[in-house]
């Protein structure tokens, strides 16, 4: 027993901590491609962390504060080798609309997401994110597609003071546009440009293997580091390129500006926080965020978690679904205490991260000592970043999420699908919240269209036999009495019937109740109603329910030979099995 003991509490164990799992074979060629892999997200991530924090309306350095926490966590606590946690687009986003710019907010709004990701854990809810169908995500990515691009052509164009909501940004860059500055301008599109060659470069470039030259290995390995850390040198370029113009007294474009050096502070989310105009208690902090108390945790988790089952598929292993709601969740509440805003797993990170031939989660443990590096001796350059450099790195990195094959998709599978997509994607370019509401209302509409008007096989056999498509619940039964009595008991005369429950597996009161008035109804029109296919838990509920006159069968033709002396039924013919004139059809109710 003791043995066995051991042996489960070793299980539970590195099923909670998987670096049990993988630590001890850990070897030095794994060491070398974490190390490789870690040094290329870190080149990603930097650039990436201060244009998102732009996305978010916060300080540059916030961008930072948000991007190391989760390599620390996911070292420890993450199933997947390739998933990097950090600031992304959408959760900069999201942040936007329910943080007013004002970092409290968005310190305390990681703090209560990362709770609620963890009691959605432990309360086992994770389910709640199965209601957010594909149309409505692919509705939201492209909408923040949009959204996030758009916002930041101000920036590309070195215009000032554009309002965030996005017809409003559209109306006041139109407006101002002849006020665009000149060198904003040239060096943002040189930086898009550079960004997309790179891209084009790195998606075409041929994988490399041993059997290649030295000298054609070398190259491959030198293009390869060039396309994948492509962000990191278009944005030095350009600091550059800005400081060259500094050092000559004149600067045409506009700069980040002083970034706060140094790690940030250990210390408690603000639960209260007191401005010039009023001190808003944690319940009024509560209260402003609203439904970003909601949408934040998640999207966050629906955003990490496909991340995560993309690349496990993609690479042949398997994650623990629960266990990165764990690390999601333990890195947000963490990380505000280190002032991070809410973050979730990175789609174009993880990718690079992957290519690079990450080994294990170690190699988050890289990335995440590089940042920190970073933030105590590398702030005061990022000074002389353009802020049109980190408009073309935001615009380039959005640009994919805009699905336009999803419409085609839809089309051709189920056009009906399209609704929620474009409901999603109108209200989320008018608000986020708005958006991903409406359109998993949709989603969820259809889907209780779907049951409470089930579809219905109609089969013209020697008694009429009605077949629902799904199970049946309270909202269908007014659909198949409505079927039932069109079919047979308003035929004239009256015809029996047999309701084939092949497909049923459970039945509600509501249901028993509906079933026992057709009961009476075919009673009282001296036809009989018979049941075939009766699933053991089904039968047991009807018998309990002591409906009068019931009578079921395990076969349809023994219920047809019963039924055949009935009036309302046609001669029963046990050689041919059904009447001349035999017919199907689907019944839409």
């Amino acid at each position: 027993m003791a043995p066995r003991t051991r042996c489960c509490s070793l299980t539970t164990l590195r099923r909670w901590l998987p670096i049990l799992a993988w630590m001890p074979n850990y070897s030095l060629q794994w060491l070398k491609m974490d190390c490789i892999a870690g040094l290329s997200v870190t080149l990603m991530v930097i650039p990436q962390a201060l244009a998102y924090a732009e996305v978010a309306g916060l300080p540059p350095q916030f961008g930072l504060y948000s991007a190391f926490m989760g390599c620390f966590v996911y070292l420890f606590l993450g199933t997947s080798r390739d998933v990097t946690l950090g600031p992304t687009a959408i959760m900069s986003l999201l942040v936007a609309s329910y943080t007013f710019r004002e970092p409290a907010y968005a310190v305390l709004l990681a703090f209560l997401s990362g709770c609620i990701q963890l009691a959605m854990r432990f309360l086992g809810l994770g389910f709640l994110l199965d209601f957010i169908s594909c149309p409505v995500i692919k509705g939201f990515t492209s909408a923040a597609a949009v959204t996030i691009g758009f916002g930041q052509v101000k920036n590309l164009l070195g215009l000032q003071h554009a309002p965030r909501q996005l017809f409003l940004q559209v109306y006041h860059v139109f407006r101002d546009i002849g006020n665009t500055r000149v060198g904003d301008a040239v060096l943002g599109l040189v930086c898009m440009l550079l960004l997309l060659l790179l891209k084009l470069l790195q998606d075409h470039l041929p994988p490399g293997h041993h059997e290649m030259p030295l000298a054609a290995r070398l190259s491959h390995g030198l293009l390869w580091t060039v396309t994948t850390a492509r962000n990191a040198l278009v944005v030095s370029f350009a600091a550059l390129a800005a400081y060259s113009f500094d050092v000559t007294g004149y600067q045409p474009f506009v700069l980040t500006g002083k970034i706060v050096e140094g790690l940030p502070s250990l210390r408690t989310p603000p639960f209260s926080l007191t401005t010039a105009n009023r001190t808003a208690s944690f319940t009024d902090m509560v209260q402003d965020m609203g439904a970003g108390l909601a949408a934040v945790p998640l999207m966050g988790l629906l955003e990490s978690i496909a991340v995560a089952k993309s690349f496990a598929s993609q690479n042949n292993y398997r994650i623990d679904a629960n266990q990165e709601l764990l690390s999601i969740g333990l890195t947000n509440v963490l990380g505000s205490f280190v002032s991070s805003f809410p973050v979730t797993g990175s789609f174009g990170r993880t990718a690079v991260n992957a290519q690079s031939g990450v080994c294990t989660p170690a190699g988050g443990l890289v990335t995440g000592v590089l940042v920190l590096l970073a933030l105590a001796y590398l702030t005061s350059l990022f000074y002389y970043i353009p802020k049109a450099a980190l408009a073309a790195v935001i615009i380039t990195a959005v640009a994919p999420l805009f699905d336009t094959k999803i419409v085609r998709a839809l089309w051709r599978v189920k056009r009906l699908d399209l609704l929620p997509l474009c409901v999603t994607f109108l209200f989320c370019l008018w608000e986020v919240q708005y958006g991903i509401l409406a359109g998993t209302l949709v989603s969820v509409l259809l889907l209780l269209h779907a049951v409470a008007r089930p579809q219905m096989q109609v089969s013209e056999r020697p008694v009429l036999v009605l077949q629902p498509a799904s199970g049946l619940h309270f909202p269908a039964i007014e659909a198949l009495r409505e079927a039932l009595v069109t079919q047979a008991l308003q035929a004239s005369p009256p015809r029996c019937a047999i309701l084939d429950c092949s497909h049923v597996c459970s039945v509600d009161y509501t249901v028993v109740l509906g079933l026992g008035e057709l009961l009476g109804d075919f009673r009282r029109q001296g036809v009989t109603l018979a049941f075939v296919g009766l699933q053991g838990p089904v039968l047991r509920v009807l018998l309990s329910a002591d409906l009068k006159g019931v009578q079921h069968f395990p076969t349809l033709e023994e219920a047809e030979k019963h039924l055949s002396q009935e009036p309302g039924t046609q001669p029963y013919n046990p050689s041919a099995g059904s009447v001349p004139g035999h017919r199907v059809a689907l019944l839409k109710a």
